[in-house]
Parts: structure tokens; C-alpha cells; sequence
């Protein structure tokens, strides 16, 4: 894998997700990541001086991609069904695309501070977005509804990651189940009808 001029951060954040998500963290060395993104490893410290440092930073970016992107996906629906099906398809899809990554998500250096303070952040970011949807459309109890529904679409997604056949058929019934649910629970919990 070659670089182009300013696009060596990049390069070595890509080299790392498919090594870190396919040996995992422990297992794959800077040296490799260096020799996956096409440089040398000492350019490899320039911009990371550890490899938890680079996990945070990847992490970061994969985080902020997902944010982003469901910030977006969120402005055109109207509906709370269409909204709540935006968000599964979002969070799903995400897992769905990653699957042949799995270390990514099983095996993080956990015992680094900066990387679970990031992964916390994500975590009430991604709750506050849910939350406020969930609040414009009138739901009691955001912040509980938003943690629920992300909960049941995190056992989906351990589907996912852990069944070896899961295919989009399977995704896409995870999908249409979990907005049912959310759904028609939340119909009782609303201060207007939905």
C-alpha cells in the first residue's frame, strides 16, 4: 500500500483496523502495521508513539464516522418508526459490514485509560443523539428508552459478530424486530400518540 502526501495518517489508521480486527490487539506488532501501510516503522512513531495510542486514535476515528453519519441519517426521517428504523439500520449495518473484524470489539487493551475514557464518551454520544430523538418525538424517559433500545441492538449485534452464518436476511429481521418492539412499547409511553 503506497501514500499519497498527507494521506499517511490515514493509511496507518486503515493498516491498523484490518490487522488489529483480524490478529488482534496483543497479537499484531507496530512493525507490521508499518509494513501494511507502506512505511517505515520509525515514520510509524512520528505520528503514534504507542500502540494504544493508535488503537484510541482508530477508535476515535470509527466513532466519530458513526456519530457523524447517524447525525445525518437522523435530519430526514419523520416518523418516530422511521427514525427508530434509521438507528437499527445504522447500528446493525455498521456491525453487519465489520463482521470479518471481530477482535475489534473482543480484544482492546482495556486497561488503557484515554481509550476507555473515549469509548465512555462515544457511549454518551451516541445516548444523548437516541435521547434527544426519542425526547422531540415526546417519549417519557429519554434517556431510559434510548438505552434500551441501544441495548437491544447491541445483543443483535453480538449475532452478528459471534454466528458464523448470519447473512442479510438475518440482519434485516434483527433490524424489522427490534423497531417492532422498541416501537409498540414506546406507543404506551408517550405523553401524545405517535
Amino acid at each position: 500500500m503506497s501514500a499519497a502526501p498527507g494521506d499517511k495518517w490515514t493509511i496507518i489508521l486503515d493498516a491498523a483496523y484490518q490487522l488489529f480486527g483480524t490478529k488482534g490487539f496483543y497479537e499484531t506488532k507496530m512493525s507490521e502495521i508499518a509494513d501494511e501501510a507502506g512505511i517505515a516503522k520509525g515514520t510509524l512513531y512520528l505520528y503514534f508513539s504507542s500502540k494504544e495510542e493508535l488503537f484510541t486514535a482508530m477508535t476515535k476515528r470509527d466513532h466519530d464516522r458513526f456519530l457523524g453519519k447517524l447525525e445525518r441519517i437522523l435530519r430526514p426521517q419523520h416518523s418516530l418508526q422511521e427514525q427508530l428504523r434509521a438507528i437499527a439500520t445504522h447500528h446493525l449495518s455498521y456491525y453487519y459490514g465489520v463482521k470479518r473484524y471481530p477482535r475489534l470489539f473482543f480484544q482492546a487493551p482495556n486497561s488503557d485509560k484515554a481509550l476507555m475514557e473515549m469509548m465512555h464518551a462515544f457511549r454518551r454520544n451516541y445516548m444523548a443523539a437516541v435521547a434527544a430523538m426519542l425526547e422531540a418525538a415526546d417519549i417519557a424517559e429519554p434517556q431510559m428508552h434510548a438505552a434500551s433500545f441501544i441495548g437491544i441492538l447491541e445483543v443483535f449485534k453480538m449475532d452478528i459478530l459471534t454466528a458464523q452464518t448470519f447473512t442479510e436476511e438475518d440482519l434485516q429481521q434483527r433490524i424489522e424486530f427490534a423497531v417492532r418492539l422498541f416501537h409498540d412499547g414506546c406507543r404506551g409511553a408517550s405523553a401524545k400518540p405517535v
